[in-house]
């Protein structure tokens, strides 16, 4: 019998296929599609909203050096749900101390419930400028319509929901058609690096990737490649390698689509801030609240709401992501079992973490807590996160007990470690102006 390698086994089975259709092609879209589209989730479209403002376009390179990162770090997390039938917190518990674990799991949860609450804030808001009212009542009606949608419908429907709920995102590149964009400047900064050396420029890069890079979203597509398994009564990749080649090239599409679908929208955003409150001489913006608000006098109404619906349309994408990725970490901490799929009474702890933490998330307002002032601290928690998570997932995806035959190919152990390596330089550039009291 030949012996086969790890790049073999990992194959597709049939390399001349026909190209997939269109409705392949768009039933091949899941998981990674709703992950690249959480990514720009209210607070990240804040972040991008102030550097839009604040830079102009001069750091739309940073999204070209983002993009394969995000689409190495990304497809990583979904084979190791796929492959071995577990999500990230569930091979750790497998493999490595629980102390890591729990300080993993820990942080993960502190980050999401900040990130929860920046994103319902942000939702509360754009619905007041919108409509009028009261803020933070929308906040927590926000909240707890979430909880209803993912409580209360089965996983394929909701998984529908979200995957339909991507298209909001493209009220941002509606917004482009209304305001002049200078596209040989804006275009030419994609390629063309304007780099400045002073703090404010360096703490900019470190938010893009902290905004782009998150670990939420690992978490999120290895639960979510696990019940795309159950869904279609497969079983994980590790016991039937032979039917690894088309499966892996879906994750592939899947992943390489959402994240192009994330860059391309953040892109958007920072280009629409810069044609109009950069370009008017608006650099100060805190939240995507402000940012909509501010586009009004500048740029129109019609610009104005739709970027306050884009905020709402992808908070309702963002949030059951964020309360769902802390429910797959915490049940897999616990050594239970956790689906969105499963009933409310079956899967007590599952569903008691996206209540607890939505509701958490959405009562940081209510307290007195500044939702700018949060999303700086999330960035904390996620920034001392990040890169050691990197670090783990990347052992277990060449771990041969985790993964099997499967185990990652050179060329994802490349990128991943390359992921990684910016994330952890740029956690570090992130830490030491901390401490210099620049950020």
């Amino acid at each position: 019998m030949p012996i086969t390698s790890d790049e073999d086994v990992r194959a597709p089975a049939a390399s001349a296929a026909p190209r997939p259709s269109p409705r392949e092609f768009l039933r091949a879209l899941g998981p990674g599609l709703i992950a690249g589209a959480a990514d720009d989730d209210p607070s990240g479209i804040g972040t991008h909203s102030q550097i839009g403002a604040a830079f102009g376009y001069r750091l739309s390179w940073t999204f070209v050096l983002s993009f394969p990162l995000m689409v190495a770090i990304q497809g990583i997390a979904a084979e190791i749900g796929r492959v071995t039938g577990a999500g990230i917190a569930r091979n750790l518990r497998r493999h490595y101390p629980r102390p890591l674990l729990w300080s993993m799991v820990s942080l993960l949860l502190v980050a999401n419930i900040i990130n929860l609450g920046a994103d319902l804030g942000a939702m509360g808001a754009a619905l007041a400028l919108l409509a009028g009212g009261n803020a933070g009542l929308y906040t927590l009606l926000f909240g707890i319509l979430s909880i209803v949608l993912e409580v209360g419908l089965s996983y394929p429907r909701y998984a529908a929901i979200l995957k339909w709920t991507t298209l909001t995102l493209f009220t941002y590149v509606a917004v482009l058609f209304v305001v002049h964009v200078p596209w040989s400047q804006a275009l030419g900064s994609m390629v063309i690096p304007d780099i400045e050396f002073n703090a404010a420029y360096a703490t900019a890069f470190v938010a893009i990737l902290g905004t782009t890079i998150s670990p939420y979203l690992f978490f999120w597509q290895a639960g979510q490649e696990i019940e795309e398994q159950h869904r279609h009564h497969a079983k994980p990749l590790c016991l039937t390698p032979a039917a690894a080649g088309p499966e892996l090239k879906r994750i592939r599409i899947d992943t390489l689509t959402g994240m192009a679908l994330s860059t391309l929208i953040s892109l958007a955003i920072v280009f629409a801030t810069a044609a109009t409150l950069h370009a008017e001489g608006v650099r100060d913006i805190a939240t995507s609240a402000q940012a909509a608000e501010a586009l009004r006098p500048v740029a129109g109404v019609f610009a104005f709401a739709m970027f306050a619906l884009g905020i709402i349309g992808t908070g309702l994408l963002a949030v059951p992501v964020l309360a769902g990725s802390a429910a797959y970490a915490v049940t897999e901490m616990a050594g239970m079992a956790g689906s969105l799929d499963a009933k409310p009474l079956s899967a007590r702890l599952f569903y008691g973490t996206i209540a607890a933490t939505t509701l958490a998330g959405s009562s940081l307002s209510a307290i007195g807590i500044d939702p700018a002032r949060a999303l700086y601290w999330a960035a904390v928690v996620n920034g001392v996160l990040a890169a050691p998570l990197m670090v783990v997932m990347m052992l277990i995806a060449r771990n041969p007990r985790a993964m099997g035959r499967l185990r990652i190919s050179r060329r994802q152990l490349w990128s991943g470690w390359a992921a990684t390596a910016v994330m952890a330089a740029a956690t570090l550039l992130f830490f030491f102006f901390l401490a210099a009291g620049k950020v």
